[in-house]
């Protein structure tokens, strides 16, 4: 017998008054007793309207079944033949507007907390299992993944079950991308991270860091290494700025600079060896979750007053809902419908003060937002000494400046042939923020997992077309026989 209750169990959180000031995880999680009564809810319809929502396709009836079974490891083995991250999935993925969205139970209450009963199974999951995962058969070819990000991850983890040698190569010195440098602690656990990285090392994944493609090595160099497919998944960490008046003055960062010292160089400890400025009055120019995260943050670092400005209102505003309720409750203060027009500093080069514009909501523009209109004469300066800027990011111009024949759009962003993420340069794929620019997590795990796909698919028609006793050993090598061949 379901459970009728139209609303779903409340998850426990730390007090916001305490939270404000720690870096530990707001969210609590299910007890084993809530995650059952919660999985009775569902009504398990035949067509499956949650899993439509859903980026990489889990199959969320049956899992929530097993739950309601109390087979937590069965819940765990559903999970994980879908998604490569699902203990980072259960805890930041837009579920409101994806799975739960289309909820049925939705209609006449809430739907069924699709995120929190995969967290919790997760959860579960690494608590009490210690048995490794199972490294599968080698298939003899090989695929390098460019970015240790989301999307770059599922690519992998993917490709590796079939049995493919995939090499990682990122950037930093830690893998994870935007899940160890851009999430907090206090919504992503590093440590949850880390051990999801593990599982991906156990199926054979090796992670190369401290590797920048585009300098170290370039994409045609992966090739000659014997690569027979690439997938670019390097995300979007170029910040964008408004370009007015006194951004160039100490205390303007980006919100990628000021999250990756907070969340990666652990700014927040005392003596840390990259520092961030403790603010007393802060302003975070956005309205999206990255927004959100660096406003919560410059709470934890003790600021007294964090402002969150926005040029729409409070309705039109992009971040999760979860993350806007979190934020007002421990004190962050929305100052929507305003714009920033200049930075104002002091004798010493310093942010002491930001000017502003009030705004009012005209009609909708190309994007089917309404637009924002400046209020005549509403001009006000706003008491701050450290300015954050989030109103976007788009990607890194290293790759695409060292790949010859690499299309990208106006935007920097790599063009792509659809969902397969194929590029215009043979055996290259991309998916993730690298091609939509900066989105979510599961849009980009997504991205991976068709990439992967349609990688496989690749090699295996190169080398049925090579065949098997002649495999060419570079990808150009395999490119001129099927070429030869179709002609």
């Amino acid at each position: 017998m379901p459970n009728m209750d139209p609303k779903k169990c409340p998850m426990p959180v730390q007090d916001p008054d305490v939270r404000n000031k720690n870096f530990r995880e707001v969210a609590l999680g299910y007890t084993y007793d809530m995650a059952v009564e919660e999985a009775r809810r569902c009504l398990h319809c035949k067509n499956k309207p949650c899993q439509s929502g859903c980026p990489v396709g889990i199959d969320i009836p049956a899992f929530i079944a097993k739950v309601a079974e109390e087979d937590m490891e069965g819940a765990y083995e559903v999970l994980s033949a879908s998604s490569a991250l699902p203990a980072v999935c259960g805890r930041v993925c837009p579920q409101e507007n994806q799975c739960e969205g289309k909820c049925v139970r939705g209609i006449k209450g809430e739907p069924v907390g699709i995120g929190r009963l995969e967290r919790f199974v997760t959860d579960w999951h690494r608590e009490h299992t210690e048995e490794a995962a199972k490294k599968p058969a080698a298939n003899g070819h090989k695929v390098a993944v460019i970015g240790s990000g989301p999307s770059g991850l599922t690519a992998a983890g993917d490709l590796a079950k079939k049995g493919y040698a995939v090499t990682i190569y990122e950037a930093l010195h830690t893998p994870g991308g935007v899940l160890v440098y851009g999430i907090p602690e206090f919504r992503l656990p590093k440590d949850i991270v880390r051990q999801e990285i593990d599982g991906l090392r156990e199926l054979g994944v090796d992670i190369e860091t401290n590797v920048v493609i585009g300098r170290t090595l370039t994409i045609d160099d992966l090739f000659d290494m014997g690569f027979e497919a690439i997938f670019i998944g390097s995300g979007a960490g170029l910040p964008r700025f408004m370009g007015i008046p006194g951004e160039s003055l100490n205390g303007v960062y980006s919100a990628n600079e000021f999250l990756t010292r907070i969340n990666l160089m652990k700014a927040y400890r005392e003596n840390a060896k990259t520092p961030v400025q403790h603010a007393k009055n802060v302003a975070i120019v956005g309205g999206g979750n990255v927004a959100m995260d660096a406003a919560r943050s410059a709470k934890r670092l003790g600021a007294k007053e964090v402002y969150i400005v926005y040029r729409r209102g409070m309705e039109e505003l992009p971040a999760r809902r979860e993350e806007v309720g979190h934020a007002e409750e421990e004190g962050i203060i929305f100052k929507t419908l305003t714009n920033p027009v200049e930075v104002l500093g002091n004798e010493n080069g310093e942010v002491c003060g930001m000017r502003c514009v009030e705004m009012e909501l005209g009609e909708p523009d190309a994007s089917g937002r309404r637009r924002p209109i400046v209020k005549e004469g509403s001009e006000f300066v706003l008491d701050v000494d450290t300015m954050i800027m989030s109103i976007g990011t788009s990607p890194n111009p290293l790759i695409r400046h060292t790949t010859p024949g690499l299309e990208t759009n106006r935007h920097g962003c790599i063009v792509t042939n659809g969902e397969d993420g194929l590029t215009s340069r043979e055996g290259v794929y991309a998916g993730g923020d690298a091609v939509t620019g900066a989105a979510t997590v599961i849009l980009a795990m997504g991205a991976g997992k068709h990439a992967a796909k349609a990688i496989d698919e690749y090699i295996m028609e190169m080398a049925n077309v090579g065949g098997a006793q002649a495999k060419p050993q570079t990808a150009a090598a395999l490119k001129e026989t099927v070429e030869a061949v179709r002609r």
